[in-house]
């Protein structure tokens, strides 16, 4: 996949000297989950130009494939997925079958309310008035294992960061890592984490459409590589209560229109220990993420299960607190890497994971980091411990902004609700029918744990 690459009928020519039979035509409901129709190769051209069919209540189903007919989405009306070419991958893990992502429009084309990408290009847009250009990064986590007589058996028992689950997830992990490299992503870092049959896997940053797109294929790519070695594999959140929960971290940047210069770089403020440095610029980014943040939860932990994950003292984020290295602050500032101080500087989100729809997710972080922006607002005083440990004293509290982060879904909706700027930048066909939709998961799971598992483990 290649950005600049857009000459479509060299492209399907290519597919075609590549045995490519079939191409997927993806769009991503509200939920997070790829859906879509196939074409042949062959009558792929028209279909490109002139888009594919899809009926509108496809934005209303709820991960359990139910249909919310109170969106006033349903059976009566029709949008058109557009193909975006610079997305076309041929797909290694697939026989004779390549990719490409969707817009949605109606039918005259103009862009659909409810369409996650064209909510992500707005956002893109207002940054690119302000001068900025974006990149960013998601990192998935996800359990690996197999299935044998209605057991699960994780691929490995090794320690975090351990050589020992290296070797045993050494075959699967060159071969996603090659399948990568074929689509044209670039693997940044990859490690066992702290679970049983726990890995993550990082790409480098790219700008946020791009990011977004890449994550996806990542996903698929893992999946489809699990599924071809009788392996079992989530992104779940929490795969059962016991065993450690799945982030899907967002790192982001700011630099200037060329790429040539990161903004968040600075001398505003330093960590501690002086070797992190943030601009103005950044410390008004994250306050405007900040602000915003039990109402982005609705967007970044958008599932029952995420709410099973986002646990105090769990690295996993449970209050609004920021800070420098800080793996226990919603939003963590990195450690910078010698001889590229500038070049590595950037924001992890960690109350992130793979239940998101990354557009929206993305699109509504970056919306509150450039409102922080556009405000002049500055962070309450950053975190250097667990906040858990903050929690009894007001005080402490209210110096760092410090507040727990939603308890579940129902309360993460309710705050949603509650913040102005964010409903109005997701709009309001979007955000109602996107709130419809995750009440129904509430409704149907919330009070089931048992199922909420199962069902989160299988669509994960």
């Amino acid at each position: 996949m290649n950005e600049a690459d857009t000459d479509l009928p060299g492209l399907l020519k290519k597919a075609a000297d590549n045995g490519v039979e079939l191409v997927r035509f993806f769009i991503t409901d509200a939920c997070g989950n790829l859906r879509g129709k196939v074409s042949s190769l062959s009558s792929a051209l028209p279909r490109f130009e002139s888009g594919i069919g899809l009926v509108k209540g496809t934005m209303a189903m709820n991960m359990l494939d139910q249909l919310q007919a109170d969106t006033g989405l349903g059976a009566v009306g029709e949008v058109r997925m557009v193909p975006e070419p610079e997305t076309f991958t041929i797909l290694p893990y697939a026989e004779a079958s390549a990719s490409v992502f969707c817009r949605m429009e109606e039918l005259d084309g103009r862009p659909w309310s409810h369409c996650p990408r064209a909510f992500l290009r707005r956002q893109v847009e207002e940054a690119e008035k302000l001068g900025f250009r974006v990149l960013a990064a998601y990192e998935p986590e996800f359990i690996l294992g197999r299935e044998s007589d209605g057991e699960f058996r994780p691929i490995d028992r090794g320690l975090c960061f351990s050589s020992e689950s290296m070797h045993a997830a050494d075959h699967f992990i060159t071969a996603v890592v090659k399948a990568l490299k074929a689509q044209g992503i670039e693997l940044e870092q990859y490690y066992p984490e702290l679970g049983a049959g726990q890995h993550e896997l990082s790409i480098s940053p790219a700008q946020p459409m791009l990011a977004c797109d890449q994550y996806l294929l990542l996903k698929e790519t893992v999946r489809a590589l699990a599924q071809a070695q009788g392996l079992s594999v989530t992104f779940a959140p929490k795969r059962s209560a016991s065993e450690p929960g799945n982030g899907a971290h967002l790192h982001l940047s700011l630099w200037t229109a060329d790429g040539k210069q990161n903004l968040f770089y600075g001398d505003a403020m330093s960590s501690p220990d002086g070797d992190m440095g943030l601009s103005q610029l950044a410390l008004s980014f994250i306050a405007g993420v900040h602000q915003h943040l039990k109402a982005l939860c609705a967007l970044t932990c958008p599932s029952v299960n995420s709410y099973q994950r986002l646990k105090p003292s769990h690295w996993s984020s449970a209050f609004t607190a920021w800070g420098f290295e800080n793996r226990e602050a919603a939003i963590r500032v990195p450690s910078v890497y010698r001889g590229r101080r500038e070049s590595s500087t950037n924001i992890e989100l960690k109350c992130v994971d793979s239940t998101i729809n990354p557009y929206l997710a993305l699109g509504a972080v970056l919306a509150c980091g450039l409102d922080g922006i556009r405000r002049k607002l500055s962070p309450p005083a950053p975190v250097a411990v667990d906040p858990a440990e903050m929690e009894a004293d007001f005080d402490l509290c209210a110096l760092s902004g410090l507040e727990p982060l939603p308890r579940s879904l129902n309360d993460a909706l309710t705050e949603l609700e509650a913040d102005l700027f964010l409903m109005k930048s997701l709009g309001a066909e979007l955000v109602n029918t996107y709130i419809i939709v995750k009440t129904s998961e509430v409704a149907a799971m919330q009070d089931d744990p048992p199922f909420a598992f199962s069902q989160h483990r299988q669509r994960y």
